[in-house]
């Protein structure tokens, strides 16, 4: 009998203005810093592999500091992982849901126990601030808490209308082999949701990290491994893209492709997943959650106050590397000027440093963003009224400091295309059918969020803000697994709507069985002929190494042919 769970809740975060709590984490920083500049195999089929063509992962925070030395992934490797996968999908898409499910609880709980350490690598290798890194190794436990249970509700699913003399059922299979590829941004969480989501729907994966964050990817596999899911259901491959990229998106046995990134690489991975080559079976599902260029909109009857703590937090939050940060804020003529003289005060007083010391913004990722994102600041300097910031800040690292224009014209490229760094373009609005028609104009659709006293303004932006996740009187970031579904429309991606009820099913396929019944057979199991009887809700799976799990191993193993 499976045992009872609780219901599903988000993970409460720590709070670092306990002393208590904050010297904890101080303490995980400095036993994380002295394993710094080891060196990480790629794994394939269980197997750890070698290569001697390393790359480094570096802190971002001062640049001197090798986090860790990762062996890179040739064509080969990838087409063995595959392979690994491939064959270790044939057991795997057998296992009960329930064994799948039971997985992912306890890689959440060893989560839990390892929390603090997640965290300490997390602000080593990408540079986020104690809160940020908490609040994403806790989305990764929710992802995997949320996940498991759903997978369960897919296992035993309401039945179809039942018609007469039938016996009709719907049963989800999973897809076969899929490459994951997952952002540097929120390296645990976003890694883990996509990696998990996979797995516990039957499926096996290669999962190539991002080159920025090959840690977090390698913490887990390790975790996955240590509460013993099977050898080759998941594989490390990092490499870079244009070496085994485009071959684990091209090759005719994987079956889908999950990504997490930028627009034009999103493009790219869904023109190549459309080819149908001679000896592929099947079209490729493509599951992407690309950019944003996301607007928060301040109007004329707004709390000024809360707005500008909104559109702060949402813009300067992590140094603004989400895809869901607020880079355009539209705000109301009639109080443009009081928005603007607040918002010039409040950025002023955010912090920069050494996210080991919790400052409130530290490094950029990596020096291609560092140099990409003042670029964007001297064009910035043509197009708007530098108000905060417009340049690079103090430090041994990629420090960028928080930049505010105003004034910015829309259809400005500060005002449309994404920088994905602490730049923020203050547009002036007529009024608020305009503001509306400023945040529309553009190519993306993640989302946004509306300051209002007004019902009737907030009621029009909820049917005619084109975003796929709309915040009114609250910051645009944040989405909390279960909670707020997520993901965009347009060039923002697949709407694949990460943590919510529709996720899973992007990585099942439903299969529809009908039985006739009737007859001596039917009277047999006292099922008369035109009965409109329904079968008895499915049951879940007993535990491993039990009589009834290894007979429902046989069943669902002819269920999966």
């Amino acid at each position: 009998m499976a045992k009872k769970l609780k219901p599903y809740a988000p993970t409460s975060y720590l709070d670092f203005n306990n002393p208590s709590v904050r010297r904890q984490q101080q303490e995980a920083l400095a036993k994380v810093r002295k394993k710094f500049a080891k060196e990480y195999p790629i794994i394939v089929g269980g197997r750890k592999i070698k290569t001697g063509d390393t790359i480094d992962s570096l802190n971002p925070a001062c640049i001197a500091e090798v986090v860790g030395h990762f062996h890179l992934a040739s064509r080969e490797h990838a087409e063995s992982a595959i392979q690994a996968a491939q064959k270790a999908f044939e057991s795997w898409s057998r296992v009960p849901a329930e064994e799948r499910a039971e997985y992912l609880f306890r890689a959440a709980e060893r989560m839990r126990e390892r929390r603090l350490e997640i965290n300490a690598w997390m602000i080593s290798e990408v540079g986020k601030n104690y809160a940020e890194a908490d609040a994403d190794t806790a989305e990764a436990i929710d992802f995997l808490e949320y996940y498991g249970r759903e997978m369960l509700r897919y296992a035993s699913p309401e039945q179809p209308l039942q018609y007469p003399g039938e016996v009709n059922q719907l049963v989800y299979l999973p897809l076969g082999v899929g490459a994951v590829i997952p952002p540097w941004n929120f390296p645990f969480a976003i890694t883990a949701g996509m990696t998990t989501a996979a797995i516990v729907t039957g499926n096996t994966v290669v999962l190539k990290p991002s080159s920025d964050s090959p840690m977090m990817a390698w913490l887990l596999v390790e975790i996955l491994t240590e509460v013993g899911v099977p050898k080759g259901v998941v594989n490390f491959v990092p490499g870079h893209g244009g070496e085994i990229g485009d071959f684990m998106v091209d090759h005719p046995q994987v079956r889908f492709i999950s990504f997490t990134g930028s627009a034009a690489v999103g493009k790219r991975i869904n023109e190549r997943a459309a080819r149908t080559p001679e000896n592929q079976l099947w079209l490729k599902r493509v599951v992407a959650e690309m950019g944003g260029k996301d607007a928060i909109i301040v109007d004329s009857d707004a709390d000024v106050d809360m707005a500008v703590e909104g559109v702060a937090v949402s813009a300067f939050g992590f140094q603004g590397q989400k895809c869901s940060a607020c880079s355009r804020a539209i705000v109301d003529a009639k109080v443009y000027d009081e928005f603007v003289a607040k918002l010039q005060e409040r950025v002023a007083r955010i912090q920069i440093g050494d996210p080991k010391e919790n400052v409130y913004m530290g490094p950029v990722s990596s020096e291609r963003a560092y140099k990409g994102i003042l670029n964007y600041i001297e064009v910035g300097k043509k197009e708007g009224r530098l108000l905060n910031g417009g340049g690079p800040a103090d430090g041994p690292g990629w420090f960028i400091q928080p930049t505010v224009f105003v004034d910015v014209p829309a259809g400005a490229r500060i005002e449309q295309e994404e920088i994905f760094g602490p730049v923020l373009a203050v547009v002036k609005a007529k009024n608020f059918d305009h503001a509306l028609q400023i945040a529309n104009n553009s190519p993306y659709g993640l989302t946004g969020a509306v300051y209002s006293e007004n019902a009737e303004k907030l009621e029009r932006a909820s049917r005619e803000f084109f975003v796929g996740n709309l915040y009114l009187n609250r910051k645009c970031t944040g989405a909390l697994v279960g909670v707020h579904p997520f993901g965009g429309f347009n060039l923002s991606g697949t709407d694949s709507k990460a943590g919510g009820r529709d996720y899973l099913l992007l990585f099942l396929q439903a299969k529809s069985v009908a039985t006739k019944i009737g007859g001596a057979r039917g009277a047999a199991r006292g099922i008369g002929s035109g009965s409109k009887k329904a079968p008895a809700a499915k049951r879940l799976p007993a535990k491993k190494g039990s009589a009834a799990a290894k007979a429902g191993s046989k069943k669902a193993a002819g269920r999966a042919k």
